[in-house]
């Protein structure tokens, strides 16, 4: 089975996908990537939006930092993200792309 060897994706790189879809496999984590892909954003803003605790939101920013798809700085006491890796925009588009349209209200009110 050689020749079917060679298109095969490395084990190696399939174990990083796997990794960073393990840590994007969290609605509020696709969410926060869908809002840091407009620009950077300060944690309370997030918390804000996904209407969660500040210190909830500041764990999953956290995790996606630690996983190098986040990056951070700060401006006075105020720290801003901004995703710094392509792979959530791919991945979000595949979800715009890909995924059926919302069947009823409430789908639309979650989104």
């Amino acid at each position: 089975m050689p020749a079917v060897e060679d298109k095969l994706i490395p084990m190696a790189r399939l174990d990083r996908a796997a990794e960073v879809l393990r840590v994007l496999a969290h609605p509020h984590r696709l969410r926060i990537c869908e809002l840091l892909l407009q620009g950077r954003v300060p944690v309370m803003a997030i918390a804000d939006h996904l209407r969660i605790p500040r210190n909830a939101a500041s764990q999953h920013l956290n995790i996606m930092k630690a996983h190098g798809i986040l990056g951070c700085s700060r401006r006075g006491k105020e720290v801003y993200y901004q995703v710094v890796d392509p792979r959530p925009a791919w991945l979000l588009g595949c979800i715009r792309d890909h995924s059926p349209p919302p069947v009823g209200k409430a789908e639309e009110a979650s989104a």
